[in-house]
């Protein structure tokens, strides 16, 4: 399996390598986008609509992304989370006015995209903040949901102080492209900095709850030892949309179906409205051996929806 980490570096050359399914240029090519069905102005937002971050099947999507994205709707999904967009504009070899109609010929839409922002942060550049803007746009996504934060920006309480002040910039230029900003967590946020603080508790601090959004991936805050309740109770409204991916019972850094491990999603999701979640997908890193990775996600979006959303 590949990291997060390591796949946001290599994306960009994989996706870039392969090439546009011809059945997919067909469809633009003949105006054969369907209507959205599900993806109606009332389910625009997404609230109450079991979704999956395609990360989850970052080993399958490449490979034949007609094929499972046709899949993530017969599994029980109706919105995705794009990742991987390429320094061509793509989505696993598709170009985004192709990948769009893909989703609508399954009755997909998608509200939100993991984008990395490293350049802007490092260099304040935007060619790469540009091509993730028009992703957005062309998808017709709310939010560009920055994935992961490097390393280097990230050393010293003053360097997360500094990103803090990036991100309501960065989030002042989205508004005013129509677009809102969120930050998804891994568990590093939550290694104390100092005595008293940790990085997540100074980019909360330090963003303007107006402009920044948080998007909460439940599994890494437990794993990162921190209450997500907790963090509800304390930052009310900020966590607008919520990762649901499921502890291993027997092996904590492991991924399990959610409903079958050791996180209480039925407590967790009875403080939705307090934490301001707007938009719940799921999402699973690894897979059991032996687990076949579309029963895996039809079973975890059965759960979602039968116990969770409910």
């Amino acid at each position: 399996m590949t990291s997060r980490r390591d796949f946001l570096t290599q994306a960009g050359l994989v996706a870039a390598a392969l090439v546009t399914l011809p059945s997919l240029k067909g469809l633009v090519a003949a105006g054969k986008v369907a209507n959205a069905g599900g993806a109606t102005a009332a389910h625009a937002a997404g609230k109450g609509v079991c979704g999956l971050q395609l990360y989850s099947l970052r080993d399958q999507l490449p490979k034949d992304p007609q094929t499972w994205i046709a899949k993530v709707a017969q599994a029980g999904y109706k919105n995705v989370e794009t990742y991987g967009l390429s320094s061509d504009s793509k989505f696993f070899g598709v170009d985004t006015k192709a990948f769009k109609a893909l989703l609508d010929q399954n009755h997909l839409f998608s509200t939100s995209g993991h984008y990395g922002v490293d350049e802007y942060l490092a260099k304040g550049t935007d060619h790469d903040l540009g091509l993730a803007i028009d992703a957005v746009h062309a998808l017709g996504q709310k939010y560009l949901t920055v994935p992961y934060l490097g390393d280097q920006f990230r050393k010293t309480e003053a360097d997360w102080v500094k990103v803090a002040g990036q991100f309501n910039d960065l989030a002042k230029k989205l508004k005013k492209e129509g677009i809102q900003m969120a930050y998804h967590n891994h568990n590093f946020e939550f290694v104390p900095v100092n005595v008293q603080t940790r990085g997540y508790d100074l980019l909360l601090k330090h963003t303007d709850p107006e402009l920044v959004h948080f998007e909460m991936d439940l599994y890494w805050v437990v794993r990162g030892g921190a209450d997500p309740v907790q963090l509800f109770h304390e930052h009310p409204g900020r966590f607008v949309m919520w990762h649901v991916k499921d502890m291993n019972k027997t092996t904590p850094s492991l991924n399990t179906e959610v409903g079958t491990g050791s996180i209480d999603f039925v407590k967790i999701f009875k403080y939705h409205t307090l934490s301001g979640e707007q938009q719940t997908f799921m999402e699973q890193e690894n897979y059991a051996e032996g687990m076949d990775p579309f029963t895996s996600i039809a079973q975890s979006a059965a759960y979602i929806k039968n116990k969770l959303l409910v």
